[in-house]
Order: structure tokens, then C-alpha cells, then sequence
């Protein structure tokens, strides 16, 4: 089942440039529209948890990207 037509609080469109923008930032270089897609859900499900429910999972607001797609960037 899909999730690309999930909808948050950010609009969708803001959403995909966020996630285009870290990949940007951490240098890798390959279109992430695949990878965005395959890992939309997880995104949403966190960006969709308060601060609280995140700081309890030892993340922030800022570490919801670098989280999901971690095993890409391992060193």
C-alpha cells in the first residue's frame, strides 16, 4: 500500500524538499526520490510524534532524517 499520499501537518510538497535538502547537505550525490518514497512512511509516522515521544526515542525533530535513512550513511 502506498504512502506518498499521506498527509502531515507540513505540506507534502515541503516534506519532499526537506528530505531533498539533506541529501543535499550530507553530499550524496543520487536523485532520493526512490529512496524517499521507500521510506516515506517511517518519516511521517516520526514527524507525526511530538517532541516528547521523540526525545524519549533519543531523537530530535532534526535527527528524524539522518535516523531513517542511517544505514546509507554509515561510516
Amino acid at each position: 500500500m502506498p504512502y506518498d499520499n499521506v498527509q502531515i501537518a507540513m505540506s507534502q510538497s515541503s516534506l519532499r524538499g526537506k528530505i531533498d535538502q539533506y541529501f543535499a547537505n550530507v553530499g550524496l550525490g543520487v536523485n532520493p526520490a526512490g529512496l524517499r518514497r521507500a521510506r516515506l512512511h517511517e518519516i511521517v509516522v516520526l514527524e507525526a510524534l511530538s517532541d516528547a515521544e521523540l526525545a524519549r526515542m533519543g531523537l530530535s525533530r532534526d535527527d528524524i532524517l539522518p535516523f531513517v535513512f542511517r544505514d546509507l550513511l554509515a561510516a
